[in-house]
Order: structure tokens, then C-alpha cells, then sequence
């Protein structure tokens, strides 16, 4: 087994049992304890396990949310395929909603020189990525800087929003399951993606695997508010049946 896949089967127990304990992982996976630690010690840098004594624990069963520095640091060839693949869920011309996320901001890199678009941001990092594009009109939602992802959030980008009716909304999140829906930890952002979600003729999540099938304290859409799921290979088979299940159409980078 490559140290990715034992570090993946890791974070798998981890999210199934609550809790995984360094002696036990050593023994399931056959390797040393030496190794195991420094598999959790990857994982936590990644920013999707917390490690305690003797073990370690998902980062959603303590609300803890991983710095925007920290989550662009991981899966980044398959954020950049799923970055790729949403390029042809983009209109002709029109107007696009670019939420806050390691993902989209993929996307915003990779937005086409040859067509005209209004791009709505909610983050000035993506704001200055695209404002000196002449092939793009960037409107960047006002509000308080959240310092976790850097996105605006609260009455200044709500009040906007409300105002809106865009194309296609390119949304991230922490969590997606058939069961809670689109989550993510803090309700001010909920309540913006909330808002981006109901602005939009049509929503794309982009998500890696290791969103699926998490919740997190704050709910901000149903599955049946999405469109498109596009995710990467990693996804287990089982999972995008069931998220397919729900009228979603998935595409696996």
C-alpha cells in the first residue's frame, strides 16, 4: 500500500469510528507506529485530522476549519482537474457567481481570454486574480473578511446578492452528503453561499472527494439545489450513486 493510500484508509477509519489510535492503525495496516505517526502528522498538515494522545481525530467532530493556506496546499492536481472540467459549465457570455474556496480559485486562473463574463466574487483574492482581465467585468461583494477563507461575508455581500440572477454559480464547501446537504463550519458564510445559491439559473459544487459524505455545523443548501457535482476520481462508486440518486449529475475529474 502507497503512503497515500494508507494515509487515505486512515482518514476513512477516522471519519467512520470518530477517532483512530496509533497502535491499532500499526497492526490493521502493517507497519510500524513510527509511520502511522507520520501519516497522521501529513493528514493534520492537510489540515483534515487534529491529532490528540495516542491518536487522532476528524477535524468536523471538533468545528475546527483548516486556513484557505492551508487546504490550497492539498489535492492540488485534482482541484486543477476539477478546475478544468468546470470550464464547460461556463456560458458562452453572461455572468457567473465565483464563491470563496481553494477550488474555484482554480477555476478563476483558468477562465478563458476569448469570452465576455461578469464575474461576482466574494473574495478579493479572486477580485485582484481577475480584475486586470479586459475580457472580464468583476464585481466584488462587500462585507467583513473572514480571516479562515477570506471571503466577505454579512449584510454588505447579502444585500447585493438579492439583487442578482446569474447563469451558473461555481460554489465550494466543507461537507456534501445526502443526508445534510451542502454544509459548511461557520453560519455567516452559510447564509452568503445560501444567498449565491438562490441568485443562480445554475449551480456547479466543485468538491474534491474527501468533501463527500462529511457535515459540518452550518447548512446552506440540499442537494436537490445543485445542478452538477464535479469532483475527482477519488470518489467512491457507492457515494456518487447515491449523490446521483438525488437528480444531481456528477462528473468525476
Amino acid at each position: 500500500m502507497y503512503a497515500e493510500e494508507r494515509q487515505e484508509e486512515i482518514l476513512r477509519l477516522a471519519r467512520a469510528q470518530g477517532r483512530v489510535d496509533v497502535t491499532a492503525l500499526a497492526e490493521g495496516l502493517q507497519v510500524t507506529a513510527e509511520t502511522v505517526r507520520r501519516d497522521l502528522t501529513v493528514l493534520e498538515r492537510a489540515g483534515v485530522l487534529r491529532r490528540v494522545h495516542g491518536g487522532a481525530i476528524p477535524v468536523e467532530r471538533i468545528g475546527f476549519e483548516p486556513a484557505l493556506a492551508a487546504r490550497d496546499s492539498v489535492l492540488i492536481t485534482e482541484k486543477e482537474r476539477i478546475a478544468k472540467a468546470a470550464l464547460a459549465e461556463l456560458p458562452d457570455e453572461g455572468s457567473v457567481i465565483l464563491d470563496a474556496g481553494s477550488t474555484t480559485a482554480r477555476l478563476a486562473h483558468a477562465l478563458p481570454t476569448d469570452r465576455e463574463l461578469s464575474v461576482v466574487v466574494n473574495s478579493p483574492v479572486l477580485a485582484t486574480v481577475l480584475g486586470t482581465r479586459a475580457n472580464l467585468t468583476v464585481l466584488l461583494l462587500g462585507g467583513r473578511v473572514r480571516g479562515k477563507t477570506l471571503a466577505t461575508v454579512d449584510d454588505w455581500a447579502l444585500r447585493p446578492l438579492a439583487d442578482m440572477y446569474v447563469d451558473v454559480a461555481f460554489m465550494g464547501t466543507n461537507g456534501c452528503s445526502v443526508e445534510r446537504g451542502l454544509t459548511t463550519p461557520d453560519p455567516a458564510e452559510a447564509t452568503v453561499k445560501r444567498a449565491m445559491i438562490a441568485a443562480a439559473r445554475r449551480v456547479v459544487l466543485l468538491a474534491d472527494h474527501t468533501k463527500v459524505g462529511n457535515d459540518y455545523l452550518a447548512r446552506f443548501g440540499a442537494l436537490t439545489d445543485l445542478d452538477v457535482l464535479i469532483t475527482d476520481s477519488g470518489l467512491d462508486n457507492e457515494l456518487a450513486g447515491d449523490v446521483e440518486a438525488t437528480g444531481v449529475r456528477v462528473v468525476r475529474a
